[in-house]
């Protein structure tokens, strides 16, 4: 297996002189068919101002989509889970966020525990599509090993997120299959939420913006329009937005 160089996670420790003396935590993850790479630098920002920062590679990505047949949402969601457990032993606080389907994952995180999470900040979340042909997965990835995929859904000129080309159809059809049990799940959403969204999104439709604000049960519920950048808006024009916005949003969640 060999990893692609960009795919290496990212891990920063606490540093809480810069966080009031109080040790933070700031889960990120990428998303499907994509690598750390894609929200590494929306990390690097949050691990400067002195959070604890952890962007994993999730299993099967940054490799091969061939490997990333062979896994599953359960392995994503384990290994995202396995490092919330770890931000949680070592801070006082931890906040969970991501892109895309990371986005879906953090919320799978803020309703299995809603006791431990301090916040929640999604990029064009995907929990549902109005696409037709999801519903022709789970035979078709019987028959076929992968379909071409949107890849770099970036407006920003010569920025690529380094994912895969193709898409592997049982690992879509595991991730296509989670989503009405999280949708079920939503209501048990209680945490602050941040919400991201471009305007002009050819990876994620319209569906899942209002099913998620429209059923968490979180009393603090922002949207924020990205009006130039497409869905991988964390490395597009309206990145420092997402940094910084998430940043304030951490500091406030996260206080005393």
């Amino acid at each position: 297996m060999t990893i692609h160089p960009l795919a290496t996670p990212l891990s920063a420790p606490a540093r809480p002189e810069l966080t009031g003396g109080r040790r933070v935590g700031v889960l990120v993850s990428h998303g499907f068919t994509g690598q750390p790479a894609s929200v590494k630098p929306w990390g690097e920002h949050l691990a400067a101002q002195g959070y604890a920062v952890e962007v994993p590679r999730l299993p099967g990505h940054g490799t091969t989509w061939q490997e990333m047949n062979r896994t599953t949402w359960d392995d994503w969601y384990g290994e995202l889970t396995r490092v919330f457990d770890k931000l949680c032993l070592e801070n006082d606080a931890v906040v969970v966020g991501g892109l895309s389907m990371g986005g879906a994952l953090s919320l799978r995180l803020a309703a299995d525990h809603p006791d431990r999470v301090s916040g929640v900040v999604v990029v064009n979340p995907a929990v549902a599509t109005k696409r037709l042909d999801v519903k022709l997965l789970p035979v078709l990835k019987h028959l076929l090993p992968s379909m071409p995929g949107i890849v770099d859904d970036i407006k920003k000129e010569g920025v690529t997120e380094h994912g895969y080309p193709r898409v592997p159809l049982r690992a879509a059809a595991s991730m296509f299959g989670a989503w009405p049990a999280l949708a079920a799940e939503l209501p048990k959403v209680t945490a602050p939420l941040l919400y991201f969204r471009s305007s002009v999104d050819h990876v994620v439709d319209e569906l899942s913006e209002p099913l998620i604000t429209g059923t968490v049960s979180s009393r603090d519920v922002r949207v924020v329009r990205l009006e130039d950048s497409f869905h991988v808006a964390t490395l597009d024009h309206d990145a420092p937005a997402i940094y910084d916005g998430t940043a304030e949003f951490v500091a406030r969640v996260t206080s005393v």
